[in-house]
């Protein structure tokens, strides 16, 4: 009976050491070589995504370390009523892409993907390029323009029309942000594909 037990100790063990590292960043975050040399499911997943979406891996990239820091599991920190009583989190945002639970459970509904996960590389780059042409359809947001898609991303499309981004003075410094990484890990990947 105690061997039983000890087995079903160690397997538990080690179900769950290797599903917790799977959510980890990566080490170099500034480094997009780097980055796709550590995790390679990362490069495919967002390859795959730019085929079927046009979305450049380049933007995807950086809307993804802004977003979650490449951080599989990210959630937004919770609230605190008196500053010591947990009222809920800021948001229901989850996983790389930060998607939130409404957004989210319509990308499953209009694409069919009922099982994909926001701790998911695969699902949510897709998640990200389904939003990124949505976002092009309903704004005339070019595909290439990093900036003004994250902020649609952020704001959300409606948000982005009604121009809710245009008091965010920060909002609107992240978003330069974004574009600056995208054109960092552009030039970093077009580098590391010649050697």
């Amino acid at each position: 009976m105690s061997s039983i037990f000890r087995a079903i100790a160690c397997v538990l063990l080690l179900g769950s050491c290797g599903g917790s590292g799977n959510f980890s960043a990566p080490r170099d975050l500034d480094n997009a070589c780097s980055i796709v040399s550590e995790r390679p499911e990362y490069l495919r997943a967002f390859r795959a995504a730019e085929r079927r979406h046009g979305v450049p891996v380049p933007a995807m990239m950086a809307i993804i370390y802004q977003e979650s820091k490449f951080i599989g599991n990210n959630r937004p920190p919770h609230r605190y009523a008196l500053g010591v009583i947990p009222t809920g989190r800021q948001s229901s945002a989850l996983g790389y892409s930060q998607a939130l639970d409404g957004t989210w459970e319509e990308y499953q509904q209009r694409t069919g993907k009922r099982r994909a996960r926001r701790e998911d590389i695969d699902d949510a780059a897709d998640f990200m390029g389904w939003y990124m042409n949505l976002t092009v359809e309903e704004t005339g947001v070019p595909i290439y323009d990093t900036r003004n898609q994250y902020l649609a991303y952020h704001d959300g499309r409606t948000g982005f029309l009604r121009g809710t981004w245009r008091s965010k003075s920060w909002l609107i410094r992240i978003a330069g942000e974004v574009e600056a990484r995208a054109i960092m890990y552009d030039q970093q990947l077009r580098a590391c594909r010649k050697r």
